[in-house]
């Protein structure tokens, strides 16, 4: 699974690297944190048609845990959805046909049980650094005179140096399928298949790159912890 994830690019650096444009110019600009937890509120990254029909990406805030407009306020908000069922899982399938997101992000922390019955958090990231596409799903509720945008990360069977440290990881994109990801519009059964299968596909090529080591159990405290501090993704020094 993706529990807690890391973004260390600050809003003109997501803008410049996908091309895109703020979609609330007048939302709060986005700094590097290194410990991103369930309920936050992230940027991810979407396209839609304008009203001159011309085709817009952009950056925008969204709130991790997916609440569908249907769904009940004390209902399940879940922050994954599995690679294996999200074409068919009622949560999730209308998302997966309309509404696909890039949730932008340079790393995530997948822990292991030890002995002694502690977890000793793990950093998994691309060995050379840089941005990971997470395939992710929104849904938008209005609430009041606003909408709200929720969102999931698409999680598979992890592989190589991601299925060292736990048996789920995001299934992420290559920068070159983004287009026809984040393509606007309700997709038909066999499309909803082929980009499913491509999906699978490119996530395990990407998977293979992936490195892991271990991290400081500060980690471990969500609520405690400063979010800012690059410190959190340093290696563990070994004694």
């Amino acid at each position: 699974m993706c529990g807690r994830f890391v973004l260390d690019y600050d809003e003109t650096g997501l803008l410049h690297a996908y091309v895109a444009t703020k979609a609330d110019r007048e939302g709060p600009d986005w700094s590097p944190v290194y410990s991103i937890a369930p309920s936050t509120l992230v940027p991810v990254v979407r396209e839609h048609y304008d009203d001159e029909g011309e085709l817009q990406r952009t950056l925008e805030p969204a709130r991790w845990g997916l609440r569908p407009s249907w769904a009940k306020e004390k209902g399940p908000r879940p922050i994954n959805a599995r690679y294996e069922t999200v074409m068919t899982n009622g949560m999730f399938k209308g998302s997966f046909t309309s509404q696909r997101i890039v949730v932008p992000m340079t790393g995530y922390y997948e822990w292991v049980e030890q002995e002694d019955g502690t977890k000793q958090p793990y950093y998994v990231h691309p060995e050379k650094g840089g941005l990971l596409n997470a395939a992710g799903l929104a849904a938008a509720r209005k609430d009041g005179d606003d909408w709200q945008v929720t969102f999931t990360i698409i999680t598979r069977e992890a592989k190589d140096a991601a299925g060292d440290v736990h048996d789920r990881m995001p299934a992420y994109l290559p920068d070159e399928k983004l287009g026809e990801w984040l393509a606007p519009g309700k997709l038909d059964d066999d499309e909803k298949a082929d980009l499913h299968q491509g999906l699978g596909e490119v996530s395990e090529e990407i998977a293979k790159t992936l490195m892991t080591y271990p991290v400081s159990r500060e980690v471990n405290n969500a609520r405690k912890i400063d979010r800012t501090d690059p410190a959190l993704i340093e290696p563990l020094s070994a004694e």
